[in-house]
């Protein structure tokens, strides 16, 4: 933990580190470069995550059309006690994007009934929603402590690496890996495996392959959630790098990517136009209806779930559906915690 810098809290109970600003961390400037003078444009999702961003997923997480929160929670309601009697004791508790907390509570709730007491250890870019659901948890909780990590998910793996203490079990929930392209959720996996210990376990949502129709409505929901938060993308550009984007000249789109597995989110452009980014010096042209591809969410097969547990170096403990079989909640053991 010496590389982090601590920062006050309001609470005893709560630890909060922020991850130093070293040339490991992202940069949006090169990345909103590279991305925009590509001969097929993206952004990378990563920056729909500021806090206005932050605020705006937690609520698509309560769209109705959004099914994959509330699947994901009925899992863990039902199950939580199960799932921590395959977790040994002393235990602690990690979450890589941790957010609100709210699902994580059930697995709090039930590791605290099993054992009495728990350390808790969220990671989260957001050091504002961090701070919020991180004092929210001690208050609600006495004989829970929170060190809680501000920071992307690679500061988070190297906070892993460096602390010493019991066996964890690490949450990844909500589909996250689905964000990642196939072959990167394999190597970002073989990398978490990397940061984990000997006892060490994880704890995965995946999100299952299912009808277009609900895909679609889960990703264009009809009260432009969502749209307003893939238009953020666009709102931190034109905020932190000088950018001229008018955001009412760009619409939201989902697509299914049948032949990927995967939902797509673009930005379309509805007329010719020019965007002039002061800082990076950069005009960008757009055709009438070109897009601007901001996202992936990978859908995943039980099948392609067990070869991306094998080709990352995990072998599958247990695994929990919710009652239609839309989502999964995996547990799986490391082969190899290096």
């Amino acid at each position: 933990m010496s590389h982090f810098n601590e920062i006050p809290t309001e609470s005893d109970s709560l630890t909060l580190v922020a991850a130093p600003d070293t040339g490991q961390r992202t940069d949006i400037a090169a990345d909103v470069h590279i991305g925009l003078t590509a001969a097929r444009k993206w952004l990378p999702c990563l920056y729909f995550y500021d806090e206005a961003g932050s605020l705006l997923f937690e609520q698509i997480c309560d769209l109705p059309e959004y099914y994959p929160t509330r699947t994901e929670r009925a899992i863990l309601e039902e199950h939580a006690d199960k799932l921590v009697a395959h977790v040994g004791h002393p235990v602690d508790l990690v979450e890589l994007g941790s957010g609100s907390a709210s699902k994580t509570r059930l697995v709090v709730e039930a590791l605290l009934r099993r054992h009495g007491q728990l350390r808790f250890i969220p990671v989260d870019i957001s050091r504002s929603i961090l701070e919020e659901s991180s004092l929210a948890l001690v208050e609600d909780y006495s004989d829970l402590e929170v060190l809680a990590v501000a920071g992307e998910y690679h500061d988070g793996l190297d906070f892993l690496k460096g602390e010493s203490g019991p066996p964890r079990l690490i949450l990844w929930l909500g589909s996250n890996v689905g964000n990642f392209v196939r072959a990167d959720a394999i190597h970002f996996l073989q990398r978490l495996r990397g940061a984990m210990r000997p006892g060490d376990q994880l704890l995965a949502g995946i999100d299952l392959r299912k009808d277009p129709a609900t895909l679609l409505a889960a990703y264009d929901d009809a009260a432009g959630v969502t749209a307003a938060f893939n238009k953020n993308i666009l709102r931190r550009i034109n905020h932190e790098l000088g950018g001229h984007f008018e955001l009412d000249h760009f619409r939201h789109e989902a697509r299914w990517n049948e032949t990927e597995g995967r939902i797509e989110m673009h930005l379309v452009s509805v007329a010719a136009q020019s965007v002039l980014i002061d800082d990076l010096d950069l005009i960008v042209t757009f055709d009438d209806g070109e897009s601007i591809h901001t996202e992936n969410s990978y859908k995943y097969s039980l099948h392609e779930i067990e070869t991306l547990a094998a080709a990352a170096g995990f072998t599958a403990d247990s695994q929990w559906f919710d009652e239609a079989h839309r989502f999964s909640v995996n547990l799986w053991q490391p082969e190899t915690a290096c």
